[in-house]
């Protein structure tokens, strides 16, 4: 049996893909982040979606993950079942952190504020701080 009898179907070379494209896809990945940037800055307490921030920045984040994943980790042009691994495991941490993020506001209710009366005699208990 000879060197060149296994069933290896592998290319010789990786993938070559042009030097604009991943320019293109550079700017694309730099545009989301100030994207992301602008969307930490903004208040969008005005239209009573306070959680509309990290909701905006995790799908930019998930954005580009695949982009790097497709294009500079070469999974475009690689066998699909490890596109599908990727994608399935961003859609897995999604689920967990959405499934996070709604826990979070079940009990914001019984959260006692730093800045509240019993925090600031507890403190003044410990000898941390006094009261205000």
């Amino acid at each position: 049996m000879s060197t060149h009898d296994h069933e290896d179907h592998h290319v010789e070379g990786g993938h070559i893909v042009p030097v604009k494209f991943l320019v293109f896809i550079c700017a694309i990945l730099l545009v989301l982040t100030a994207v992301t940037v602008w969307v930490s800055k903004v208040d969008f307490q005005e239209i009573h979606i306070n959680e509309l921030n990290i909701w905006i920045a995790m799908g930019v984040a998930c954005i580009k993950a695949t982009l790097v994943g497709l294009f500079f980790m070469h999974l475009k042009w690689d066998r699909s079942f490890n596109a599908l691994l990727f994608v399935g495991s961003i859609f897995f941490v999604g689920i967990f952190m959405a499934m996070t993020i709604i826990d979070t506001s079940e009990y914001q209710d019984a959260i006692i504020p730093g800045d509240s009366e019993p925090v600031q005699l507890k403190l003044k208990e410990l000898g941390v701080a006094e009261p205000h």
